[in-house]
């Protein structure tokens, strides 16, 4: 089958980090937190159980959410822009669909000409004075099950996911095939149950998943 909507995690998908744990990294509680994510990924704790709790400890005021968008731009996984380029050439819709922070990851979807109403993230509050204030606590993408209701919601049979972690792997559930990218965090729960999985670091390794083998 060929794919008329693909879509994409961010963290450690499009881009080397994982950002709430840069943020956390960067107040001085990136091993604590970073710990948390991983289990959240590896699916040995649910990821609403930890969200909330990573965000109060390290309270991203407006500066750090413009110092991780930077961040994200600058460790591009290899090979982004020319697959993005290339299923744009194609006249595919393409999307971003991830549990990290929407104002960090706007300008990085920008860059790659994905509109902003593509863009599925978690929303970020701050004061008049830029502090912290909060985060979007209904967003279904701050907790398990998240991304397959926002593929249900796309309601398009031919989809395809990309990505590293369980929730990805959630995407399933919703009809959605799911690409497993082991280029930045090789996974077994990733690799074992995607329905196709690539571990190569440049991420032009999935097109022929999407151009070759999608139509067999």
């Amino acid at each position: 089958m060929s794919f008329d909507i693909i879509c994409f995690d961010c963290d450690s998908t499009l881009s080397k980090i994982e950002g709430i744990d840069e943020l956390a990294r960067r107040v001085g509680l990136g091993e604590q937190l970073a710990k948390l994510t991983d289990a959240a990924m590896n699916g040995e704790v649910a990821l609403e159980d930890i969200y909330g709790k990573r965000l109060d400890l390290i309270k991203p005021n407006r500066d750090a959410m413009n110092w991780l968008a930077d961040l994200y731009i600058s460790e591009l996984v290899d090979g982004v822009q020319d697959v993005f380029a290339q299923l744009q050439q194609h006249h595919k819709t393409l999307h971003v669909i991830s549990g990290g922070l929407l104002p960090a990851i706007l300008p990085l979807a920008k860059l790659l000409n994905v509109p902003a109403e593509n863009v599925h993230a978690v929303d970020v509050y701050f004061a008049e004075n830029g502090d912290y204030a909060g985060y979007e606590t209904n967003s279904p993408l701050a907790r398990n099950g998240g991304k397959a209701e926002i593929v249900k919601s796309l309601q398009a049979e031919r989809l395809v996911m990309i990505g590293d972690g369980k929730t990805d792997l959630e995407a399933q559930n919703a009809g959605a095939k799911v690409i497993g990218f082991g280029g930045v965090v090789n996974r077994k729960l990733v690799r074992e149950n995607a329905d196709f999985f690539v571990a190569d670091e440049n991420l032009t390794a999935i097109l022929p998943f999407l151009f070759e083998r999608a139509s067999e």
